[in-house]
């Protein structure tokens, strides 16, 4: 099976929505934060293996925590993946901290400081 074939990108898209109602539905682990998000799956075409890519919005303390509280449910979210999805392999999955969101929403930020000080500057012209 090819990396990008049909039947693996079908397979990534079940294993990110049966992930991302695991962790937020099934996990009562208090190390995760509520605000965790499975961005992106990527199945191994031989299906042993899983990286899933997580997003948490708060602090980098809250982020190492979920990551740590996720790695120690492995077992349980493996069991669980295996009983909702009826795969050959359940894959090993290993969770990757993704930080393109906080990125995107940091630019965003700066991005509207900047547009705030142009029309800013664009009213004091106006008024001289």
């Amino acid at each position: 099976m090819r990396k990008n074939s049909v039947k693996n990108t079908r397979i990534n898209s079940e294993v990110l929505k049966e992930l991302s109602r695991i962790i937020s539905r099934e996990i009562k682990d208090p190390r995760i934060s509520p605000m965790t998000t499975v961005v992106a799956v990527e199945v191994a075409p031989d299906l042993k293996t899983c990286k899933a890519y997580i997003s948490v919005l708060g602090s980098e303390e809250e982020q190492e925590s979920t990551v740590e509280g996720l790695r120690s449910a492995h077992g349980y979210i493996k069991r669980e993946l295996a009983r909702s999805i009826n795969l050959r392999n359940t894959p090993d999955i290993r969770f990757i901290l993704d930080q393109s969101i906080e990125y995107g929403v940091n630019m965003s930020r700066k991005i509207d400081v900047i547009n705030a000080d142009i029309h800013k500057r664009e009213m004091e012209e106006s008024e001289e």
